[in-house]
């Protein structure tokens, strides 16, 4: 089923060629100004579809006010081969870099960094914004640290997901 999921997904969006696709932008758009509500609609449809595809396919779910994570459609060719750099914008406007380590995938959940490592068993390490790491045995968060997630509290400054490889395809 996971294979039949990707040939689908490689028909639609971004996978096509401008020319196959008739040259239709599948690139947010806005007209909404920084200082003010939304003015128009911000995305195409498609743009919203491969958002909550991606993830979905990222293994970010919500469960009971609780984020937690299965990325059960993840491929591992998704995770780097090499040193790169991760750049992010915090929550108090601040713009932000990290290199991660070959073997990682990374990305934002309410702006505050997610990154999954390839690792021999399921893990969490929460990193608050004191510097100090809470390691925990599962990929499931407390509804505690989940609120300051979702409230943008600042609390939380880094989320590491320590993957078993042997989940993904």
């Amino acid at each position: 089923m996971l294979a039949h999921y990707y040939e689908i997904n490689e028909g639609v969006g971004v996978h096509k060629s401008p020319s196959l696709y008739g040259a239709f932008p599948t690139d947010p758009y806005s007209h909404t100004p920084n200082n003010k509500g939304a003015q128009q609609p911000g995305m195409t449809g498609q743009v919203k579809e491969d958002i909550l595809s991606r993830f979905g396919e990222l293994g970010v779910f919500v469960m009971n006010g609780c984020l937690y994570f299965n990325p059960c459609l993840l491929r591992k060719d998704e995770f780097t081969t090499q040193e790169r750099v991760f750049r992010y914008v915090t929550i108090y406007n601040e713009h932000k870099s990290f290199s991660p380590v070959p073997g990682s995938l990374c990305f934002t959940v309410c702006q505050v960094p997610i990154v999954y490592r390839l690792a021999t068993e399921n893990y969490l390490e929460i990193e608050m914004k004191d510097g100090k790491i809470n390691k925990q045995p599962s990929l499931y968060l407390s509804k505690e640290v989940s609120t300051h997630i979702f409230s943008r509290t600042g609390e939380i400054s880094k989320i590491t997901v320590f993957i078993n490889q042997t989940m993904l395809k």
